[in-house]
C-alpha cells in the first residue's frame, strides 16, 4: 500500500479542500459557460435549429441593436449603487458605533426582507407607488408631482425598486468592515488634535474602504443584470439588458443574440471591475483589511 509523506500529505491537503469548489464550479459554472459560448457563435432559427458556424458578427449586431438598454443598465445600477452606499453607509456606521445592545435587532431587520420572495417585494412597490397611492397623493399635495403625475412605470420608480432589493448587499459588507475598525486608532486621531471630521475623513473612510468596494461589488453586478424591476416597475422604455437577454432566451427563442449578450454583459462588468478596483487602489484595500 502506498503511503506519503507527511510532507506530502500536507502538501495536498489544500487540494483537498478546495476540490468541492472546484469541482461545483467545473459542472455548474465552467461547462455551462463553455456550452453558452458555443451557442453565441450559431446560426440558424427555432423552426430548424442551430448550427455552430462560428458567427462572430452576433457581437457586434448585439451590441449595435441594444446598446441603448446597455447604457440603460449600467446607468441604473450605478445610479442604485450610488444611493444604496449613501443610506447604507450612515446605517452601518451607526449600527457598528452607536446601535449598542440594538446591533442585532437591526441587521435582522436589515436580512428579514430576504426571507420573502424577490418578486413579492417588487410587487409590493406596485401598491406603494400606485397612482391613487398615499406617496402619489403627498407628491401632488407638495407640489413635486403635477395633478396628473405619476410614479409608477417611470424611470424613478424602477431605479427605487433596485435600490430597495439590493440595499442589503451594500449595508452588510460596510458593517463588517466598520466594526472592525480599531477605536483607538479614532481616539489617536483626536488625540493628535484632529476633529471628528479630519478623524472620519482620514481615519474611519480608508479603512472602510474593503466594505465600500465589497458592498459596490455586490450592488453594482446583480443589479446590471436585473429584469425583475423594470418589468414589474417600468415600461418597455426603461427596459434593462436583462429584459432582452431574457425575452430573447424565453419568447423570441433567438439563443445566439442571447448567448452574446450575455458575454458582453459579462465582459463589461469584469473590465468595470478591474477599472474600479485600480481606481480605489487594490494595494490600500488589502492593507486597510490587514
Amino acid at each position: 500500500m502506498l503511503r506519503l509523506s507527511l510532507k506530502r500529505r500536507r502538501s495536498l491537503l489544500p487540494y483537498l479542500f478546495l476540490g468541492p469548489g472546484m469541482l461545483w464550479l467545473l459542472i455548474f459554472f465552467a461547462i455551462p459557460l463553455i456550452n453558452q459560448g458555443s451557442v453565441s457563435l450559431m446560426t440558424g432559427n427555432p423552426e430548424q435549429g442551430y448550427t455552430l458556424q462560428w458567427h462572430f458578427s452576433t457581437y457586434t449586431q448585439a451590441l449595435s441593436d441594444y446598446g441603448t438598454q446597455f447604457g440603460r443598465s449600467v446607468l441604473f445600477a450605478g445610479i442604485a449603487t450610488v444611493l444604496c452606499l449613501i443610506i447604507a453607509f450612515p446605517l452601518a456606521y451607526f449600527m457598528a458605533y452607536k446601535a449598542g445592545r440594538w446591533k442585532n435587532f437591526m441587521l435582522l431587520l436589515i436580512v428579514l426582507p430576504f426571507f420573502t420572495s424577490y418578486v413579492l417585494r417588487t410587487v409590493s412597490w406596485q401598491l406603494i407607488l400606485n397612482d391613487n397611492g398615499w406617496v402619489v397623493h403627498r407628491f401632488q399635495d407638495i407640489g413635486l408631482l403635477s395633478g396628473n403625475g405619476r410614479l409608477l412605470a417611470t424611470t424613478p420608480a424602477v431605479i427605487a425598486g433596485i435600490t430597495y432589493n439590493f440595499l442589503p448587499f451594500m449595508a452588510l459588507p460596510l458593517f463588517v468592515s466598520l466594526e472592525k475598525i480599531d477605536r483607538c486608532l479614532i481616539e489617536a486621531a483626536t488625540d493628535l488634535y484632529a476633529n471628528r471630521a479630519t478623524a472620519f475623513r482620514r481615519v474611519t473612510l480608508p479603512l472602510a474602504l474593503p466594505g465600500i468596494f465589497a458592498g459596490s461589488l455586490l450592488t453594482f453586478i446583480p443589479a446590471c443584470g436585473d429584469f425583475i424591476n423594470a418589468a414589474l416597475l417600468g415600461t418597455p422604455k426603461q427596459y434593462m439588458i436583462g429584459n432582452v437577454i431574457q425575452s430573447k432566451f424565453l419568447n423570441i427563442l433567438d439563443y445566439p443574440t442571447a448567448a452574446a449578450l450575455s458575454f458582453i454583459l459579462m465582459s463589461a462588468i469584469l473590465i468595470g471591475i478591474l477599472i474600479y478596483a485600480r481606481l480605489l487602489g487594490t494595494r490600500s484595500l488589502t492593507e486597510a483589511a490587514l
